[in-house]
């Protein structure tokens, strides 16, 4: 595990692609200028001189009920086929120590559809919970009743103490 330099964009994306999703590089390039100006730190992990996943901390979170307040995990990766053999956990104990260092408390949102059934598991198991505040739909708290779009903009957002 290490910090994301510019030269893993185009490895990243390589990734992404090798698994049928498309390519990220301007958000991933972005990532870096946001971690040169102190917002934003990534990290990578390698295999074999491959990458396999990814996570970024945001020093502080952009939307959510912990907006300003608490750093947030934000894009967490692990490629297919590096899951199940403790990446996530390795890259999810480097964010947690860097965001100790500054919070008693991490935060994340997690979408809800079954794509993000792997992050949902880890989380609950590493003891995020729920922040009690619902759903949140395109970075807004929606009401009961009210419509949403079970897409990746769907999303229940945890927290985590870091004692």
């Amino acid at each position: 595990i290490r910090k994301m330099e510019l030269q893993d964009v185009p490895r990243i994306s390589k990734m992404f692609l090798e698994q049928g999703w498309a390519p990220r590089d301007m958000v991933l390039e972005n990532y870096v200028k946001e971690q040169n100006e102190g917002i934003r730190i990534g990290f990578v992990a390698e295999i074999e001189n491959q990458i396999a996943g990814y996570v970024t901390l945001m020093i502080l979170a952009k939307h959510g009920p912990f907006a300003n307040i608490y750093p947030e995990v934000s894009d967490f990766n692990v490629f297919e086929k590096y899951q199940k053999l403790g990446i996530g956990n390795q890259l999810l104990d480097e964010v947690e120590k860097e965001a100790k260092a500054i919070s008693e408390v991490i935060t994340l949102g997690v979408g809800l559809h079954k794509g993000y059934g792997p992050a949902q598991r880890i989380y609950v198991k590493r003891g995020y919970i729920p922040d009690g505040t619902g759903v949140w739909y395109q970075n807004k708290n929606i009401d009961n009743n009210e419509p949403c779009f079970n897409d990746d903009d769907l999303a229940l957002y945890l927290s985590k103490k870091l004692n």
